[in-house]
């Protein structure tokens, strides 16, 4: 355990924007916790989680809460398949605010897509 001996009047320290986000970025990778880099550099975790917050506000941290799109790259058909009607599969996405979107599968890319923004909207 490692204990500070403080001679003199007691400051608080001060921690530029660069610095928390780089002690930000260490609590990110996959399989750290908050608790060991807090431990590595000397702060409680809540430090951690209130500057998360802070450089959300302040738009240098990503939000996480907010739905992210990827764009994914299909594998391009050499030939059309023919489907018949009763065999077309539906189409499900599940929003984060708990709303369902369901379309059959031969619905367009364009229309699916406004789809998509007008449940995100409403």
């Amino acid at each position: 355990m490692r204990h500070e001996v403080i001679v003199g009047v007691e400051r608080r320290r001060v921690w530029s924007d660069d610095e928390k986000l780089s002690i930000l970025s260490e609590a990110s990778v996959h399989g750290v916790t908050v608790a060991d880099v807090a431990r590595r550099h000397d702060v409680t975790r809540q430090h951690i989680y209130q500057w998360r917050h802070q450089m959300r506000d302040k738009g240098r941290w990503p939000a996480t809460d907010r739905a992210v799109f990827l764009a994914l790259d299909a594998p391009v058909a050499s030939e059309p398949a023919l489907q018949s009607p009763a065999t077309e599969a539906e189409i499900e996405v599940a929003f984060a605010n708990g709303r369902v979107l369901r379309c059959r599968g031969g619905t367009s890319d364009e229309d699916f897509l406004r789809l998509i923004r007008l449940v995100e909207t409403t």
